[in-house]
């Protein structure tokens, strides 16, 4: 009797986890916090464990990147696959992790993993090791189930070590290496699931540009019974450009703000539909007692699939205990733009600051800066590497994947900016996970999914790969 590549993937992986445990767990032990100038050279151990450990793997370059300007180094490794037509995969992730320690309330050390009730402890567990770390296992269990020597794909990977900081060299990272990086397909495993019972695969995350306005009206604060009515107020005109910023059905109302928009199709909104949405218990996570948003649209569309602006904050004038009648000389604003594909962020930066020149008046001198951008990514559901992918992972859970979007904005962008080649996202993590929080963990058997799905990836988009299509 012929055993099945899938039965073959499973004893594989079900034999080798013991030890792969074993060595997540050493990995975990490392504090490699980007964000504290101290553990730097943690940050530095945590790259140089990881490229011995890809070359124990297998894989026959694996090298520590320096970043510029003494940032923190990255990993690449990279193994061919021999075959003259096969797809070049480029996985992406982080091996910097947040800040963690005992006092914060964890039940034991971040840094000294724990095996508990099927989950492993410890600060990168999820974020972002274990996810890292399962692509290991997987390519090996992939060769073990396929007889071959080398991957189907030509197989790269980029992981960061400031991914927890911003990224703030990533950029000029992959321009210097785009050559060596490039690629066919990027897989973020840096990303989640909807939830343990439901499968799911992220196809696009919104970009970001964030705004700060300075208004100056006086040269100084000035009596308001003496002066106020008579000369402009930098504070009201705060208000004024707040309260403009949305229409009356919550679109934003900077002109040219939605130009190049990529809409929803009626089939991505059947597939969200399909989701387990708790409307109640999501306003109880967002602390909130009301959904409200762009008339027209769920509320899972308007976090996944629409531009928004968001007022996160407002200052100016006297703010102390009792009254001082002033009209004060400034006032401050910061705003953050989400962006959706098709939305250009030059374009849109351009937009925004046309728009609040247009609505200040005479006598409020402003300034306007734009302190970071991140670009939107979107693959679209029918790309035949996203179908691959979706083919993977149901093969693993042995049930019907599900797809869903990113709110929030991340590296993917610039992968794709600068290799011209769609993004997908292969990451097992669950909410409950606690990234950044106390206490974070993984599910075993949703890494050993993992696992799986990436031992079946490769194989299945060698296979569907059309090399003229590139």
């Amino acid at each position: 009797m012929t055993t099945s590549p899938d039965s073959v993937v499973r004893e594989f992986i079900a034999e080798h986890t013991p030890a792969f445990l074993d060595d997540l767990a050493a990995w975990l032990r490392i504090p490699s916090v980007s964000a504290d100038p101290a553990r730097a050279g943690e940050v530095r151990r945590s790259a140089e464990w990881l490229a011995d450990k890809l070359r124990a793997t297998g894989f026959p370059v694996a090298e520590v990147w320096e970043t510029e300007n003494g940032g923190l180094p990255a990993v690449f490794a990279e193994w061919p696959s021999g075959d003259a037509s096969a797809p070049t995969v480029l996985v992406y992730g982080h091996h910097d992790v947040q800040p963690a320690a005992r006092e914060d309330g964890w039940a034991n050390d971040p840094f000294e993993p724990v095996v508990a009730d099927g989950r492993l402890y410890g600060r990168g567990a999820a974020d972002d090791k274990g996810q890292v770390f399962f692509h290991t296992l997987g390519v090996r269990a992939h060769l073990a189930a396929t007889g071959r020597t080398a991957p189907a794909v030509n197989l790269k990977l980029l992981v960061e070590g400031e991914e927890e900081s911003g990224s703030p060299h990533f950029g000029a990272l992959i321009r210097e290496h785009a050559e060596r990086l490039a690629a066919d397909v990027v897989i973020i495993s840096d990303t989640g699931m909807w939830s343990e019972s439901t499968p799911t695969v992220c196809t696009g995350m919104r970009g970001m540009l964030e705004c700060q306005i300075d208004l100056y009206g006086p040269s100084q604060d000035i009596h308001s019974g003496s002066f106020g009515g008579a000369v402009p107020n930098p504070a009201t005109e705060a208000a004024r450009l707040v309260a403009g910023l949305h229409t009356p059905e919550r679109r934003v109302a900077v002109p040219g703000f939605y130009e190049g928009v990529v809409e929803l199709t009626a089939q991505e909104r059947e597939l969200f539909a399909e989701l387990p949405f708790d409307e109640a218990e999501w306003l109880s996570v967002a602390k909130s007692r009301a959904t409200l948003g762009e008339e027209g649209f769920s509320t899972l569309e308007r976090i996944w699939a629409r531009p928004t602006a968001e007022v996160n904050g407002i200052w100016g004038g006297y703010t102390g205990p009792g009254g001082k009648t002033i009209v004060p000389a400034d006032a401050h604003l910061k705003l953050t733009f989400r962006l959706v594909a098709g939305q250009d962020v030059d374009k849109v930066r351009q937009s925004v600051t046309a728009w609040v020149a247009e609505r200040l008046p005479a006598g409020i001198r402003h300034e306007i800066v734009f302190p970071g951008a991140t670009r939107p990514c979107l693959t679209p559901l029918d790309h035949p590497a996203l179908q691959s992918l979706a083919r993977s992972m149901g093969r693993a859970f042995e049930q019907k994947i599900l797809f869903t979007r990113e709110g929030g904005s991340g590296p993917a962008a610039d992968l794709q900016d600068v290799l011209g080649a769609p993004v997908l996202f292969l990451g097992i993590s669950v909410p409950s996970d606690g990234w950044h929080s106390v206490g974070e963990k993984v599910e075993l058997d949703l890494l050993a999914k993992g696992v799986e799905t990436a031992a079946h990836l490769w194989a299945d988009l060698a296979g569907s790969w059309d090399s003229t299509a590139r």
